[in-house]
């Protein structure tokens, strides 16, 4: 819905005759050896997102191609994205810190969640008493990100809208809610299990 949002509201702007595209942060010139990945990591945006605003159904791209760049994650939420992941995925594979992160994004985007990072590593159930991730309870959060989980944040925002729809993960080993085991599983990667 957002995607039909942003494209009604171009094709609007295009149609009156404005040049101001509210939720589009940049234009960007191709470079050689330039490809959708890469642009979608050093932007904090979905390399999906972004072949969508720029009409792409290949991934092929030309040196001087003008890309429009759609809003990105900004460099404070990824940093709490990346803190949030050292936290809950410390000693995991590298695969269970972009899917930890990955959990978070996913929440962004379904009805049921807030619609920010901030506020979904936030959010609180049970009138503030409990916190949707411990790490914000115990203070983790607080702690400086590792570089990989730096790396493995950036990944989970440009792979965003791609995968399975997890929306939870827990460790059943420490799981202390029996709900939880009654939600499909999407993958097990390391100590975590990943549902819907």
């Amino acid at each position: 819905m957002k995607n039909k949002m942003k494209i009604l509201i171009s094709s609007l702007l295009v149609v009156t005759g404005l040049t101001v595209l509210p939720g589009f942060a940049d234009a960007y010139t191709v470079k050689q050896g330039d490809t959708f990945w890469k642009i979608a990591q050093n932007y904090n945006v979905s390399t999906n997102e972004l072949m969508n605003v720029n009409n792409y159904s290949s991934s092929m791209l030309y040196p001087g191609a003008e890309l429009t760049i759609p809003s990105s994650v900004s460099d404070k939420e990824v940093d709490l994205l990346a803190r949030l992941v050292r936290a809950e995925a410390q000693g995991e594979p590298y695969a269970g810190k972009v899917a930890v992160a990955t959990v978070v994004l996913n929440r962004v985007d379904h009805a049921d969640f807030p619609n920010t990072i901030t506020e979904v590593v936030n959010e609180t159930y049970s009138n503030g008493a409990i916190h949707a991730f411990s790490p914000v309870a115990n203070g983790e959060i607080n702690k400086e990100a590792d570089s990989e989980s730096v790396r493995a944040a950036k990944e989970a925002i440009a792979f965003r809208g791609q995968g399975q729809g997890s929306i939870y993960f827990y460790n059943p080993n420490t799981a202390q809610s029996d709900w939880i085991f009654s939600r499909e599983t999407t993958v097990t990667i390391g100590d975590h299990v990943f549902a819907k």
